[in-house]
């Protein structure tokens, strides 16, 4: 019987309606990494440090590089109708990477009302409505360290009991992420750490990969939401968060705040107790062990008060 590690990725796509199972890119190297004896060795030594991923991202960023970019569209069947430029004219894969889409690319749920919360970015969300709730779902056993991971334990138990929503972006995801609630954001908070997969190949080993990765915390003071933090993960081969807002100027929910470089990368989103109401379809296949792909814009939830 295969180990829960070894089992396939499986999905619950929001607009389909339906199960999928995940084209994982790089898988074999994924597997070889986190489930062999001599690929977790050359883990700890190699693959989580942060200079192998600066030299990655060097390589991405080569001219030579774009040669891998119309492979990599034809292969993972991305829309290029909704890229704000052509494939043809970028000077990289890595520039290609994080592109910028077209407006209305990714339409805003209830623009007008600041009481919807929206998702911060395309990907596989889990949902929980007490953060507490995300026990066990990655790694048998292990809880959410929300201490760890928010670097404040004050913080912490500010967060305590409240909301959690992961957003898991896979390679082949657009690589910009946005503010799920209008509010005026404070500076990114950086927090050094190692460079791990956020896959759940390699979750599914070790949850508090999501706390030892580098990693930035935003605070948003929302007037409809109170505060809400807004979290982006590094991980093997994103050794670039790139933020492109203005701290202290206020945003509506939707704009942009940043992108991550090249590979795999998280955002994780946390409400206080009590200030919001998750959708019921996110929190419903989450309490089933399965995220849920949607897109940037698409409704989160709802103010409780």
């Amino acid at each position: 019987m295969p180990s829960p590690s070894s089992e396939p990725i499986r999905y619950f796509h929001r607009e389909k309606r339906v199960v999928e199972t995940e084209t994982v890119y790089g898988e074999d190297w994924l597997r070889w990494t986190y489930e062999s004896a001599l690929g977790r060795a050359s883990l700890h030594a190699l693959v989580r440090r942060a200079w192998l991923s600066r030299y990655y991202g060097w390589r991405m960023s080569r001219g030579d590089s774009v040669r891998r970019i119309l492979p990599f569209i034809v292969d993972y069947q991305l829309n290029v109708d909704e890229f704000a430029k052509s494939p043809f004219v970028f000077k990289s894969f890595n520039e290609f990477f994080y592109r910028a889409l077209k407006e209305g690319a990714r339409p805003i749920a209830a623009p007008a009302d600041d009481r919807v919360a929206v998702l911060p970015a395309d990907g596989r969300h889990l949902a929980f409505q007490n953060v507490d709730g995300a026990a066990g779902f990655y790694a048998k056993g292990q809880r959410f360290d929300l201490a760890s991971f928010l670097g404040d334990a004050e913080l912490a138990r500010a967060f305590a009991g409240g909301a959690m929503l992961i957003s898991r972006l896979c390679p082949v995801d657009y690589h910009r992420f946005h503010f799920p609630v209008a509010g005026t954001p404070a500076a990114a908070r950086l927090i050094n750490g190692w460079l791990y997969s956020v896959s759940p190949i390699a979750l599914r080993r070790n949850l508090g990969y999501l706390w030892e990765n580098k990693r930035m915390v935003t605070l948003v003071d929302s007037p409809v939401f109170g505060r809400v933090a807004v979290c982006e993960i590094g991980a093997t081969m994103v050794g670039t968060i790139f933020q492109s807002y203005v701290p202290d100027r206020a945003v509506k929910k939707g704009d942009e705040k940043g992108l991550f470089r090249f590979g795999g990368s998280c955002v994780v989103t946390l409400f206080e107790p009590g200030r919001i109401t998750l959708d019921r379809d996110l929190v419903e296949q989450s309490a089933n062990q399965l995220e849920v792909y949607a897109r940037m814009g698409e409704r989160l939830g709802v103010a409780a008060r």
